[in-house]
């Protein structure tokens, strides 16, 4: 299942009660995503320690195939390591971690999220966003705030890179 994590995470401060209104069901999708993740974690984990224990099978009953000539355990691991089938095994293991400790920070992120609309409906019912002028446009801002860090990050690159 591939999920928007950045898009998600982001809040619509013109629209703060939809999104506090939506923010338990996307809480639970991304919960629901990390369960699914953890549990695929955890069968390519058994499918590479049953790869593992197959391949340290077949190198004790037949060390001279994997090259070992005097077998010992630091060999035999070493032999397992550098076997085609275990690399495969663990780079399917690798991108199944990858994938469930984000799935986690989604849920980290969707729990700042609910912690953040929190504080802005506060700030809202505190008359934050009211005065003698018109209310801020918080998005604009934002977006003005995104340009100077892109521009000022691209300014210390290119001196890094002079």
């Amino acid at each position: 299942m591939i999920m928007n994590y950045e898009e998600d995470v982001k809040i619509d401060d013109s629209a703060l009660d939809i999104e506090c209104a939506d923010q338990a069901s996307l809480f639970l999708k991304y919960a629901k995503h990390a369960a699914e993740a953890r549990r695929t974690l955890d069968d390519v984990k058994q499918s590479l320690d049953i790869t593992k224990a197959e391949i340290d099978k077949q190198i004790r009953e037949d060390p001279e195939k994997f090259g070992i000539a005097k077998v010992t355990e630091g060999s035999i691991q070493s032999a397992i390591l550098t076997d085609k089938t275990y690399a495969k095994a663990y780079k399917t293991f690798s991108d199944a971690k990858f994938e469930a400790d984000m799935a986690q920070n989604a849920v980290q992120a969707m729990n700042t999220k609910k912690d953040m609309l929190e504080t802005l409906t506060k700030l809202h019912g505190q008359s934050y966003f009211a005065g003698p002028r018109v209310p801020r446009d918080l998005t604009k801002e934002r977006q003005l705030k995104e340009k100077k860090v892109d521009s000022g990050v691209a300014k210390h690159l290119i001196r890094r890179t002079t």
